[in-house]
């Protein structure tokens, strides 16, 4: 009995209390879900993933993506743990995708073309991520203008008010599970333009020990 061709791409986001799981095929079919789980997705997760998957399988999955960060120090451990050690036992690529990019990537969508998008989220100690990205419509694709990093929230808005280039800034809080879908879209791209990362490179962004 032959294998199933490897044709469907699995994404992960567990950066907030929110776990979103998304699911595509090559045909365009895709589908998502959301669940409130809090403290309880590093124990819910493997549970909720088995129970997502059907009816496609393990062996059909070409690559996985994962929300590498910023966030919840926690949440996002075990989205890369569980992504890392699916990837390396199915012998796939893995996507670690900026849980600020895929903000951005969602806001692309309905901002004209080009503008640059800056997203801010809290950090601890009264601290913030932020990151600048544009959107190249053309290539479909988001360029990294500022990579993200932790700072003071002054400091992020003297970085912002001295950035020479129109940009729409958006505050990414709460519960950012439904950006799932984000994540798997950007590595889609990133897959179509010829990457296949190994799981090894991926790493979840912190920006900040969780411990002062």
């Amino acid at each position: 009995m032959s294998l199933p061709t490897p044709n469907t791409s699995l994404a992960l986001h567990t950066s907030t209390p929110e776990l979103g799981l998304a699911i595509a095929r090559s045909n365009g079919e895709c589908r998502h879900q959301i669940w409130e789980l809090g403290r309880d997705t590093s124990t819910l997760l493997h549970a909720y993933l088995v129970d997502f998957l059907p009816p496609q399988t393990w062996q059909e999955l070409a690559f996985i993506a994962v929300a590498k960060g910023p966030g919840g120090f926690t949440g996002t451990r075990i989205g890369v743990v569980t992504a890392r050690t699916l990837a390396q036992q199915l012998d796939i690529p893995l996507f670690g995708i900026s849980t600020l990019a895929a903000v951005a990537w969602d806001a692309a969508k309905t901002l004209e073309t080009s503008i640059e998008i800056a997203v801010q989220m809290p950090a601890q100690r009264g601290e913030v991520f932020g990151a600048i990205y544009q959107s190249d419509r053309p290539q479909n694709q988001l360029i990294e203008v500022l990579p993200e990093a932790v700072m003071g929230l002054e400091a992020w808005k003297n970085l912002l008010k001295k950035h020479d280039t129109a940009y729409h800034l958006i505050t990414a809080e709460g519960n950012l599970g439904r950006f799932v879908t984000s994540i798997l879209e950007i590595a889609q791209v990133e897959w179509s333009h010829g990457l296949r990362p190994h799981w090894s490179e991926v790493l979840p962004f912190y920006g900040q020990h969780p411990i002062a």
